[in-house]
């Protein structure tokens, strides 16, 4: 299959990808047949533009492993790591400091320029308390170790859809994550210099995840956010098995 770049909309670059990429039903469809498991974050990352990791999620990585997956892929593939959820799945947001610590100091920096956005992603049953984000929004810095960083927030509850909490977000330029074709609440805002989306309604009768007007509508949506700078979008959950051509099938649509 032919190798596919990022897809430039100036001022912005719309990165495409999809959550992890060991997943046992992408063998034999996305991944060549007899392609070793080791091999395949190399082949992924020359399908596609960008990879949200989702090990980061459940546990601390060590150094080397963020070492090694700078070095198997393109000079222009960008990951962006879901953080821990020993950070988000609490009670009080703002106890959660020294963990925020230990994730930011785990060696995340050793992916270098391909080090994207952060996605804090909170549980379902969160509910928004203004004094609670402004905390833990506060904790978020803005660079590690001379490099800006940039963070989003994945917010699940309802109560987030207000414009108190967009304007906390526009305060701290943290992008509110944008659920798409998904039973969590639609937030669009624009509250950072780029745009986090996070796709979820893939179909498995669909070759392609989505029909061709699925594709062209996310296309359009993606171009116009593109204009006030870099799009992240992954195809997640949804047809999962389906999330790769999707993501595909986005880029060879931005490509022409």
């Amino acid at each position: 299959m032919a190798q596919k770049r990022a897809a430039a909309v100036r001022p912005g670059t719309v990165f495409v990808g999809i959550g992890g990429w060991n997943f046992a039903p992408w063998r034999g469809s996305f991944y060549p047949k007899g392609l070793p498991q080791a091999r395949e974050l190399h082949h992924a990352s020359r399908q596609l533009t960008s990879i949200e990791i989702n090990s980061t999620f459940y546990g601390l990585q060590k150094p080397a492993t963020f070492q090694k997956w700078h070095d198997e892929t393109p000079d222009d593939f960008v990951f962006s790591l879901k953080a821990p959820r020993f950070t988000t799945m609490r009670k009080r947001l703002a106890e959660g400091a020294p963990g925020i610590e230990r994730f930011l100091g785990s060696g995340i920096a050793r992916l270098g320029a391909k080090l994207g956005p952060i996605n804090w992603q909170l549980y379902p049953g969160k509910e928004f308390d203004a004094n609670e984000m402004a905390e833990f929004l506060a904790l978020l810095p803005r660079k590690l170790d001379g490099r800006p960083l940039r963070h989003a927030l994945e917010a699940r509850h309802p109560s987030f859809d207000c414009k108190e909490f967009t304007a906390l977000a526009r305060e701290h330029e943290v992008a509110v994550v944008e659920a798409g074709d998904s039973d969590y609440p639609h937030i669009e805002a624009r509250t950072a210099p780029f745009s986090y989306l996070r796709i979820m309604g893939t179909k498995a009768g669909a070759p392609k995840g989505y029909p061709p007007a699925g594709i062209t509508r996310w296309r359009g949506h993606a171009e116009d956010l593109a204009r006030s700078g870099d799009v992240f979008l992954y195809f997640i959950s949804g047809a999962k098995e389906r999330n790769p051509q999707a993501a595909m099938a986005l880029l060879e649509s931005l490509s022409t």
